[in-house]
């Protein structure tokens, strides 16, 4: 994150509260895993589900599931006959993620698939979904980009997190941080979208495929 601490929850404790599950699974993802700065938290999940609603999504992709919290966040504003397909590789994560769905009202619009996400990404049908949200491993990012512009409709919404990469991106030392300049570069020149680059949280690119 690269917005100020006291910015940031300024900025959630004036924006719609979420599913009150939402709590324990932010609490459970802190006590249980290594890295609980992977979830995207309730500022960028209000986002999420708020991009979901003015859409009029009906089926959505997520790239890297984690515990579960951005697509419970995003399954909230589909509508009852809604799918939200989410792709995960570590067991550990989706363990916890499947506990949540389970409790949530929303769970059963989610359908949880496992494995390499580019694999799972080259088995859905094109143009067949609303919006596409990437947040797993940066140096994939472009190869994700690919394949969700061929699986999103026309007029449909790719959203992309940690696009400004704790600020990195200024000066590119990593692979990751090279990786996520070059997708950043990518969207920029691609004339198949509008997009513009927010600074919520880590950085947020939304690109709107013409």
């Amino acid at each position: 994150m690269i917005v100020d601490e006291k910015i940031e929850a300024y900025s959630a404790a004036h924006s719609s509260p979420l599913p009150p599950l939402l709590d324990a699974l932010a609490e459970r993802t802190r006590a249980e895993t290594t890295a609980p700065q992977m979830m995207v938290g309730r500022l960028e999940g209000n986002v999420l589900r708020m991009l979901v609603s003015l859409t009029g999504a009906k089926r959505v992709v997520e790239i890297g599931t984690f515990t579960g919290y951005s697509a419970l966040c995003m399954a909230n504003a589909l509508p009852a006959d809604g799918e939200l397909v989410t792709c995960e590789i570590e067991e550990k994560h989706a363990s916890i993620a499947r506990d949540f769905f389970d409790k949530s009202p929303d769970g059963s619009k989610i359908r949880l698939r496992m494995g390499p996400a580019i694999e799972t990404l080259r088995g859905l049908p094109e143009q067949a979904f609303d919006l596409v949200f990437i947040d797993a491993d940066k140096e994939a990012y472009p190869a994700y980009y690919e394949e969700s512009m061929r699986i999103l409709r026309h007029g449909g919404l790719i959203v992309a997190d940690n696009v400004l990469w704790s600020g990195r991106v200024l000066a590119p030392g990593d692979a990751s941080s090279r990786a996520i300049v070059a997708f950043n570069e990518r969207v920029r020149t691609d004339d198949r979208v509008e997009q513009v680059l927010l600074t919520v949280r880590d950085g947020m690119m939304l690109a709107r495929k013409k």
